[in-house]
């Protein structure tokens, strides 16, 4: 226990060590340094697990797991080496992939292409680095690091408390850490139009074919996975579908997440062959966003559009539009349902129990306002202090409640900080109504998205889980903080 909370804790120090230091020797080593850190981790916390247990038993699929992943990780290093736009590319294209790997009757869905991505990028960036001197240059802004390093190495020291420290520490290895690395290999990225324009086409033609296979399982009436998500849909009078995701709500977050960075380009297009691509894009992803049933995703999806239409036109008729949409919603959920039937337990039957847990997540904050009960806790926390009988939990469903009930005030001031200075990063300087260059649209698109992702994980949660944010805020701080992006292709 002593050994695995000093190696978290050494972990969260090489990983902020990564978003805070210049390019060089000493940021190469403490990205090697997190890179090596958190499998390890991993595994001593796992040793034992059903899972680990059959492959350590099974010498022939481990070493071919090994081969493989080394492999991988050499060609693709070689490539970053060779083309360094790939780099980019290759992390924003292996966002969306979980891959459900079984051992001992267990099944585990990790991000394992964007794992090996990493730590090729890592690998890649440190064979350059070794042997240049450390950047003189000013960087992405000074204060969304020190932010976002604090955030790191706050939620490692709050394992220590946890009363579940194995889930505490698969956090920090399985997010924190590795999604650091993403946000130092992305932030001196040179963001030029060939390269936001190509970004553009990859999430264009991954989003297109994850819409594809919804269509076909919406068709045929058959998921992929996800027994839980086909009992439910034997119950229901409508069909969910999710595509390659694990959950319908995280596919549809991520089509609406697409569907705003579509919309930015579309809104300043002038060529018509490209607002033809566009529309008939967003078209075509919208289709897909509908049987998703996510209604979390389409307030994400209003909120980054709210965002697009303030920019290109008015802050203060979008304004008004969203208070009058606002208005209108609530008066058609107290009346379309009956007033009459409004009630607590009615509230949390038609959030899905979210209500519950809410509520349940703001009595472990009263619990503990300051510290929280430690990091990843709340699912603990909540059977053995809120709920009356066992339940299938795993976060509130709201990530300020989850920061709260796990973190406390503390966590709530880094998270509110975070907030605040990243919006404050990617705001500046965005003009209204006029054209702008390439930059200003892809920084209006990073704002949009950014806006609608937090939205989501309001009835979601899932921010600092998803490696969509971290991205997002590497992409938004080196775009505020570089000279005009040239304009050519």
């Amino acid at each position: 226990m002593i050994l695995a909370a000093a190696g978290v804790l050494a972990a969260a120090a090489a990983a902020a060590a990564a978003i805070l230091l210049p390019t060089g020797r000493l940021r190469s080593a403490a990205m090697l340094l997190a890179l090596a850190l958190f499998p390890i981790l991993i595994l001593g916390d796992q040793w034992h697990s059903a899972q680990i247990v059959d492959l350590r038993g099974d010498s022939m699929r481990l070493g071919a797991f090994t081969l493989i992943a080394l492999a991988a990780v050499a060609l693709l290093a070689s490539l970053f080496q060779r083309w360094p736009i790939l780099l980019p590319l290759a992390i924003v294209a292996a966002l969306p992939f979980r891959v459900p790997l079984e051992a001992g009757g267990d099944t585990a869905n990790l991000l394992v292409p964007l794992y090996l991505v990493i730590a090729a990028g890592v690998t890649s960036t440190a064979l350059r680095e070794w042997g240049e001197r450390p950047s003189t240059g000013t960087g992405p802004p000074i204060l969304l690091p020190f932010v976002l390093a604090a955030i790191v190495v706050l939620y490692a020291l709050q394992t220590l408390y946890s009363p579940d420290f194995s889930k505490s520490l698969q956090n920090v290895c399985f997010f924190f850490v590795p999604f650091s690395l993403v946000y130092a290999l992305l932030r001196d990225v040179e963001w030029d139009r060939k390269l936001l324009v190509l970004v553009l086409w990859v999430v264009a033609v991954e989003a297109v074919a994850f819409v594809l296979v919804g269509s076909i399982e919406y068709v045929s009436r058959s998921l992929f996975w996800n027994d839980q998500v086909i009992r439910s849909n034997e119950f229901h009078t409508y069909f969910r579908v999710n595509s390659i995701f694990w959950d319908p709500n995280i596919y549809g977050r991520y089509l609406s997440l697409v569907i705003v960075l579509a919309m930015s380009a579309l809104l300043w297009a002038k060529e018509r062959r490209t607002l033809g691509l566009l529309t008939a894009l967003v078209a075509v992803l919208w289709l897909g966003l509908v049987p998703t049933f996510s209604q979390s995703s389409f307030a994400a999806l209003l909120a980054g559009l709210a965002v697009l239409a303030a920019l290109r036109w008015s802050w203060r008729w979008t304004l008004a539009a969203v208070g009058a949409g606002a208005i209108l919603a609530v008066v058609v959920v107290l009346f379309a349902g009956g007033v009459s039937k409004l009630s607590p337990d009615r509230f949390n039957v038609d959030t899905g129990g979210r209500a519950n847990l809410v509520s349940g997540g703001t009595d472990l904050f009263a619990q503990r306002p300051l510290w929280g009960y430690g990091s990843g806790s709340f699912p603990r926390a909540y059977r053995e202090h809120i709920a009356t009988k066992k339940a299938p939990v795993s976060v509130s469903h709201t990530e300020p409640v989850t920061v709260a009930a796990e973190q406390g005030l503390i966590g709530l001031a880094a998270y509110g900080a975070l907030l605040v200075v990243a919006l404050l990063t990617m705001w500046p300087g965005l003009g209204v109504g006029r054209p702008p260059p390439p930059r200003a649209i892809a920084r209006a698109a990073v704002l949009g998205v950014f806006v609608a992702l937090l939205v989501h994980t309001m009835a979601y949660a899932g921010f600092y889980e998803d490696p969509i944010t971290w991205v997002l805020l590497a992409v938004g701080a080196s775009l505020a903080a570089a000279p005009a992006v040239r304009d050519a292709a």
